[in-house]
Formats: structure tokens, C-alpha cells, sequence
């Protein structure tokens, strides 16, 4: 949140020569300082208001009657995504590492999605740790590239950052709950520009979707050099017994994670507990979005071609509609 400060000088007070030309000299280096090309390019990058954003596909859920081809994204991340103003583009699994690269360089940002694989032997981890590691390398040569990663999604991230799996087991597949901030929260990138009064509903009310029964708590972060290092807690949540990590930022990166699904409350439908449909729980989920979003408008990079963004785009998928009582409401399938 930003705040301007206005300074009021009296026009009757009179300025001494000298004085008058120490202020130049001061207002010249200044200026000097503010329109240098570096610094105003690092301070006021030209945002890219056409994001195109990657979702990570994943193997198909074993049984499931609807499944096409090898891989799947639910329609609700694609949804989420572009109800805050971003395009999104599906990465398959079982490509080459240089078609990842290519497509790496052509997006402005990674969607990490919720779901039910191996966090160390699936493709979902395979195509994970190449783009972490593409990511790493681009912000480290200050090219911003954000990364968001959502249940399953958050629990990669924390993978990839330890190089190992650092998950236990919590009671919280289907419950709804407040967050309980942290004191980093009200500082934090993703936190700082949400109203006053979403926040107070995000930790007073039940407005938060846990579907998960894996989550990293605040033992196994707090032993972790790797992590404490790596992100910043902003949030905590408990199942009555353990005490668990529900919102992180990295400290040096533009990476960004969720334990709780913001997504389902606008765009999936099936009754059962842990699912909210509430006014507030459909503004949060824009909020984070829309955070998510502009991050990536930070990012410049772009296809080759029209005719390879238009290959690329989602848009030349059909979702399959999966039914009232799937816990995905419509899934995109691919070869």
C-alpha cells in the first residue's frame, strides 16, 4: 500500500542565497538519481498487461471414468486464473526439457495446481523441479518470474526449496478455517494490499478449503535451515493436534504458496464440508488472484509468433464436465 506525503512551505519564508543553492544542488542530485535509465527501469518496470500464465498439468487420477489421454488440469485453476485478467497456457507432461525451456521464456508466470501425485517420482515433480530451477536461474539475473503453488502445489515447492519431503500427516481433508497470521502477514508482499476488512474475515471466519492430508508444520520448518531460510510464514493453521504452515513467501523470490485452495470457493460446486461459497470466501479467492496476476505483468517475456501463442493457449482445449458430485467440476485432459 502506498502512501504519499505532501510537504507545506509557507510562501512567506524567504531563502537565504546560499541556502538556495545547496537545495539546487541537493534537487539536481536527486533528480539525477530518479531518472538515471537503471534505476528507473528497476523502480517503475513497464508491466506487460497481456500475462499469459502456465498451469502444470499431472498424471490422471487413477479411475477416473472421464479421463482422456495421460495428463489433466482442472478447469477451476484455468478460471481462477483468468478471472483476474491473465491468459493461460497448459504444460504437458512428457515433453522434452527444450520444449520446456522454449515455453519457459515465452510465459510470464507458473501455477504449481492442487491434486494427488508423487512429490518426488511423477511427471507433476519432474516438470516442478525444471521449472523451480528455470525460475531461480531468471530471477537470479533479475528477470521476475513469479511462482504460485496451491495444496499439492505448495507442498512441491517445499520439496524442491529442502530436497526433501518434509510432510506429515494432519487431519484436514475436507474443513474450511481462519487463518492465523502471522506478524510477517502485515508486511508481506502478498498480504499488504488486501482491505482491512477481508483480512479480519480471513482470521475470524471459516472461509479458508482444506482438502489436504499431507501438510509441512511448524516443527519440521523450523528445523529445516533450507526453509526458514527460503520463505516467510504468514500464516498457520492447527487440526487440533499440529500446528501447520497455510500461507508462505519467499523472501528473495517472487514465489508464492497456499495450503488452502482459494480457487474452489467461486468455481467448484460439489457439497461437502471444507466447501464455502460465502461473498467473502468469493472475494478472497479474486484478491489472491488478482495479486498473483499483476505479479506477473512484471514479466516480459512473450512467443515467438501469434501463430505459437495461439498454438500454445488453452483456448484450443475442451473441458469435460466431470459431474456434481467430482470433487473437479470440469477437468482439461491431454495426450
Amino acid at each position: 500500500m502506498c502512501y504519499q506525503h505532501q510537504a507545506h512551505i509557507s510562501s512567506r519564508i524567504v531563502l537565504k542565497p546560499t541556502l538556495m543553492c545547496s537545495l539546487a544542488a541537493v534537487f539536481v542530485a536527486i533528480a539525477a538519481l530518479l531518472y538515471s535509465p537503471s534505476l528507473s527501469a528497476t523502480s517503475s518496470p513497464q508491466l506487460n498487461y497481456r500475462p499469459i500464465i502456465g498451469i502444470l498439468a499431472q498424471e490422471n487420477i487413477p479411475g477416473d471414468p472421464h479421463a482422456q489421454g495421460s495428463s489433466y488440469i482442472a478447469a477451476s485453476y484455468v478460471k481462477y486464473l483468468e478471472s483476474a485478467g491473465a491468459r493461460v497456457v497448459p504444460i504437458r507432461i512428457n515433453r522434452t526439457y527444450d520444449e520446456y525451456v522454449k515455453l519457459f521464456y515465452s510465459i510470464n508466470g507458473l501455477l504449481l495446481p492442487g491434486g494427488d501425485v508423487d512429490l518426488q517420482k511423477s511427471q507433476y515433480s519432474r516438470l516442478s523441479k525444471i521449472f523451480y530451477d528455470l525460475a531461480i536461474k531468471a530471477n537470479d539475473a533479475s528477470d521476475y518470474f513469479p511462482v504460485w503453488g496451491t495444496c499439492q502445489g505448495f507442498q512441491q515447492l517445499t520439496v524442491l526449496s529442502s530436497s526433501k519431503n518434509l510432510l506429515t500427516l494432519t487431519n484436514t481433508t475436507a474443513v474450511a478455517l481462519p487463518l492465523m497470521f502471522t506478524q510477517a502477514a502485515q508486511n508481506s508482499r502478498m498480504f499488504k494490499s488486501f482491505p482491512k476488512d477481508l483480512l479480519q474475515s480471513l482470521s475470524e471466519q471459516n472461509i479458508t478449503a482444506n482438502f489436504h492430508s499431507w501438510s509441512l508444520s511448524m516443527q519440521n520448518y523450523t528445523r529445516n535451515v533450507k526453509l526458514k531460510r527460503f520463505y516467510k510464514v504468514l500464516s498457520t493453521n492447527t487440526d487440533g493436534k499440529k500446528e501447520f504452515i497455510s500461507t508462505m513467501e519467499a523472501y528473495r523470490y517472487p514465489f508464492y504458496a497456499v495450503q488452502w485452495h482459494p480457487e474452489k470457493s467461486p468455481f467448484e460446486w460439489i457439497e461437502k464440508p471444507g466447501m464455502v461459497h460465502t461473498p467473502t470466501a468469493v472475494r478472497v479467492s479474486f484478491y489472491t488472484a488478482s495479486f498473483f496476476v499483476t505479479e506477473t505483468m512484471k514479466n516480459q517475456h512473450r512467443f515467438s509468433s501469434p501463430s505459437e501463442e495461439e498454438k500454445a493457449l488453452i483456448y484450443n482445449y475442451t473441458p469435460v464436465f466431470k459431474g456434481l458430485n467430482s470433487i473437479f467440476m470440469q477437468n482439461y485432459y491431454f495426450d
